[in-house]
């Protein structure tokens, strides 16, 4: 029998034999830990870290209320093999592990090399994939959909707006799907540390490998030979080869080693061959180059350069350290990534040359910009002079900044409905779209801003009370997709021109949509 069947096997005995522990019959307060290991621990595994179900650690339910959670546990969750509990279990006692879920595990757990090596599944023999499309839509103008509702990712043809392909996800999907080699394989990062690999051409996953336990976001290098993985716990840098193997890991932790950090996400910087690390508590900013044809990076003391009198490692596979004053939490590059655009928890904005590694600017940044979710575009001004602008969403200010990517200069604030997070546009449209979802009152509202005036000329909206949210346009800017951000949602197909509803596809809560060419042609008008 498989150990998942035999997960599922366990779970179904304990939900039927365990006795009832009525915390209102006994008078007491409920056995908590015993609660877990009877009716949980099959398949969340005993030390809450995660099996055929998720990890049930705090961090890794941060975007899941406590009263959500009590709601999952009584009515179980709908396709999935979580099954309901409040047959089995009071009030009380559901309650209970509710809140015990939401504390920490003492001591902080670990996962080691030998746990990442052991994880990896192979799903498929890659040599009886393939090697074109098994459909006959343009693979390059396929959407995938991340349905947060059911844990399903849905395939769209992008050019006859219609799905094509469904299948089942990891729990809670985070940082947004990454393409490779042309678009034909997809990587997955999940909140609890699982990295899929995707065949978009046979529509078939191919491996997986758990690369930690709370993960943050996971970025490829474009001829999908190399996979990173930014984790929270442990405070680690992943590094993989195309097929989930490990190649190593990098303990995120300062120039001294000293102090240890969470990594908050990693880049793939496609001109430089490398990936750009941010780190959560530490002052610091790295690349790490996958490729050979690199400089050595320089540690210690250097007498001599040139004639190489000091200590070196190879740049290959190893951070190389730009130090700052601050830590930064979130970053946006110009198009060569030569520069980036980062802000402190406060707010403030700095502009990083990744060549000098040093702060050549900062930013006059307000509340907390949403730099990762920012666009670019040509923009005219008064006398006729083209510059690149760079737009953000204020996830505290109901604005949108506008940014003159020379000057490093404000040109315009952007009155909007509230705090937002995501904006979006596309090279070919003349409009930039943004939500209001982090406002209880506007977050229904999606705001369509005119990239030459930088006005607000149109306001999209659904019903009050729901969410309308993250932009996504087809390969050629002809249509607009929104989310409509409910368990009973839907993608809601607008005409990128005309701005006027197309046509509604079901979904269950689309949190995501992401355009194979816009992604991989790194879009000026989309998030990288």
């Amino acid at each position: 029998m498989r150990p998942a069947m035999r997960s599922l096997f366990g779970a179904m005995a304990a939900l039927l034999l365990a006795p009832l522990v009525s915390a209102a019959d006994a008078g007491t307060a409920p056995d908590v830990a015993k609660l877990y290991q009877a009716h949980c621990a099959a398949c969340h595994a005993p030390d809450r870290l995660g099996a055929m179900g998720p990890a049930l650690l705090p961090d890794n339910l941060a975007r899941l209320r406590k009263a959500e959670a009590a709601a999952v546990i009584a009515g179980g969750r709908a396709a999935t093999q979580m099954p309901p509990f409040d047959k089995v279990l009071g009030k009380a006692e559901i309650a209970a592990l509710a809140d015990w879920i939401y504390t920490p595990v003492t001591p902080e757990p670990r996962w080691t090399d030998a746990d990442i090596r052991t994880s990896r599944i192979q799903h498929v023999d890659p040599a009886t994939l393939s090697a074109r499309p098994v459909f006959d839509a343009d693979p390059l103008n396929l959407f995938l959909v991340v349905e947060a509702g059911d844990h399903h990712v849905s395939v769209l043809d992008g050019d006859h707006l219609e799905p094509i392909h469904r299948f089942p996800s990891r729990f809670a999907l985070h940082g947004g799907p990454k393409f490779a080699e042309g678009g034909r394989y997809v990587f997955f990062g999940s909140r609890d540390g699982w990295i899929t690999k995707y065949d978009l051409w046979n529509l078939k996953v191919v491996a997986e490998v758990r690369a930690g336990i709370n993960t943050r976001n996971v970025a490829v290098s474009p001829d999908g030979k190399h996979v990173a993985v930014a984790n929270y716990l442990p405070h680690s840098l992943v590094l993989l080869d195309g097929e989930l193997n490990l190649i190593k890991v990098i303990e995120a932790t300062d120039r001294d080693g000293k102090r240890s950090s969470r990594v908050s996400a990693v880049y793939d910087a496609t001109p430089r061959q490398s990936f750009i690390v941010a780190l959560k508590d530490v002052a610091e900013v790295w690349e790490v180059s996958y490729t050979k044809a690199v400089e050595d990076i320089p540690v210690g003391f250097i007498h001599d350069f040139k004639q190489r009198e000091g200590a070196f490692i190879p740049a290959y596979l190893n951070p190389r350290r730009t130090v700052l004053a601050e830590v930064l939490d979130d970053f946006f590059f110009t198009q060569d990534y030569a520069e980036l655009m980062g802000a402190s928890r406060e707010g403030v904005g700095q502009v990083v040359n990744l060549d000098a590694r040093k702060k050549v600017a900062n930013l006059p940044l307000e509340g907390m910009p949403h730099l990762g979710s920012g666009i670019t575009w040509k923009w005219r001004d008064a006398t006729g002079t083209e510059r690149t602008v760079m737009a953000s969403t204020n996830l505290k200010s109901g604005e949108v900044t506008v940014i003159d990517m020379q000057r490093w200069e404000v040109i315009r604030r952007i009155p909007t409905r509230g705090p937002g997070f995501f904006l979006r546009s596309h090279e070919t449209s003349r409009y930039a779209f943004v939500d209001s979802m982090m406002s209880r009152e506007a977050k229904h509202i999606l705001q369509v801003i005119d990239k030459q005036t930088l006005e607000v000329v149109r306001e999209i909206a659904a019903a009050p009370g729901q969410t309308l949210a993250h932009i996504e346009f087809t390969r050629d800017g002809r249509y607009a997709l929104a989310s409509l951000w409910e368990q009973d949602g839907a993608i809601v197909v607008l005409d990128a021109h005309t701005l006027e509803e197309v046509k509604r596809l079901p979904m269950k809560k689309p949190v995501g949509k992401y355009n194979v060419w816009n992604k991989i042609s790194r879009d000026e008008g989309t998030s990288h």
